[in-house]
């Protein structure tokens, strides 16, 4: 009768630096995926300072593998004790259909060598009460602010992005990269308005939007308006 061969140790008990750095990056509310992505940067001639999302996910999870802490999963942003169950790739689909997905987009985009390209998002407010949407220029970093007084639903943003676009010259007008958040639900409904295209961003992926994720100050001038009580307005950061 053969023996059971043992089951291999896992990447982060076998690498004790990798481990203690992805545990340091959780403890600062890094997802597994920004762990992932940012090691090959970090430490871009070390190999062995490679590690897939789904392994971190695992480490933290499954019980007795001794790789990472259990507590760590309260810094997770989803704060659960446990994974949900995942689809299988058949049973996947868009939110929208259809969509233009942010794979589909012109090399122009992505190099930012033409202005006219924005990243669209929301602030949503306390309590989910109130929201701003926000379409930040990839080129200039320019910075506008969607006033969204009756609400957050998909037909009040569509109108704010109609509205919002009407006002700038046709070659600033080129398309806008978006999450696949319910907001943006009627978004074939504004490209019938305006012949200007959506593309999507990948599920649970904000850093391919990471202009807009990163402009800091769009926080700063939310704050000064609700603050104030003003209408957002276009600004420079």
């Amino acid at each position: 009768m053969q023996r059971r061969a043992r089951p291999k140790p896992g990447k982060l008990v076998e690498n004790p630096e990798l481990r203690d750095f992805i545990q340091d990056s959780l403890e600062k509310h890094w997802s597994p995926e920004q762990n992932s992505r940012s090691l090959p940067k970090l430490f871009p001639d070390r190999p062995e300072m490679r590690v897939a999302h789904e392994t971190i996910y695992q480490a933290l999870y499954v019980q007795g593998r001794g790789e990472l802490r259990r507590e760590l999963t309260r810094a997770l942003r989803t704060r659960r004790a446990r994974r949900r169950p995942r689809r299988r790739p058949d049973q996947r689909q868009g939110r929208f259909s259809p969509m233009v997905m942010i794979s589909e987009r012109p090399a122009e985009i992505a190099d930012r060598a033409v202005p006219g390209h924005w990243e669209g998002d929301l602030l949503i407010g306390p309590d989910n009460r109130s929201a701003i949407g926000t379409l930040v220029e990839r080129t200039t970093r320019y910075v506008m602010l969607l006033h969204l007084p009756g609400g957050h639903n998909s037909e009040n943003v569509r109108d704010a992005l109609v509205d919002a676009v009407s006002e700038l010259p046709n070659h600033l007008t080129r398309s806008p990269t978006w999450d696949q958040g319910s907001e943006i639900a009627r978004h074939h409904e504004f490209t019938m308005a305006t012949n200007i295209p959506i593309y999507f961003c990948d599920p649970a992926s904000p850093w391919q939007r990471g202009t807009n994720e990163n402009t800091a100050s769009i926080h700063r001038i939310v704050t000064r308006c609700e603050q104030s009580g003003s209408r957002p307005v276009p600004a420079l950061v």
